[in-house]
């Protein structure tokens, strides 16, 4: 299985690094795609051949300082791939990063966390 490398793009596309052999995954950056569907399918594609090749553990990484509406519903989409795979047995850890002083983020992880029903540790940094 390969790895996933995109590289992050004017403030539109986020970098997402995805390694087939540990399981490590990070999207980070800022997302607002022009086209969300395709951008976040692929990396669902990702994860839905992890689970079924590899079965190893996933640590899901997400610094994002910005995504809009159409990407909350991609990253919540990984996110409920992740707790389908957590609740068939598959070991699964997702930190979630964000400013300080931004509590609209922090209060959407929270309700990503909620309605996923997936515990997300949430990280607050400068």
């Amino acid at each position: 299985m390969e790895n996933l490398n995109i590289e992050s793009y004017h403030g539109t596309i986020p970098k997402v690094v995805f390694d087939a052999q540990t399981g490590d995954c990070e999207i980070s950056g800022e997302s607002s795609p022009e086209d969300v569907l395709i951008f976040f399918q692929e990396l669902n594609n990702w994860f839905d051949e992890y689970i079924e090749n590899v079965k190893g553990p996933i640590s899901l990484t997400l610094n994002l300082n910005y995504f809009n509406t159409s990407s909350s519903r991609g990253i919540f989409r990984i996110l409920t791939i992740l707790k389908k795979y957590q609740d068939t047995g598959g070991e699964v850890k997702i930190t979630w990063y964000y400013d300080k002083d931004d509590q609209d983020m922090y209060e959407e992880i929270i309700d990503h966390s909620e309605d996923a029903d997936i515990s997300i540790l949430k990280v607050r940094h400068n």
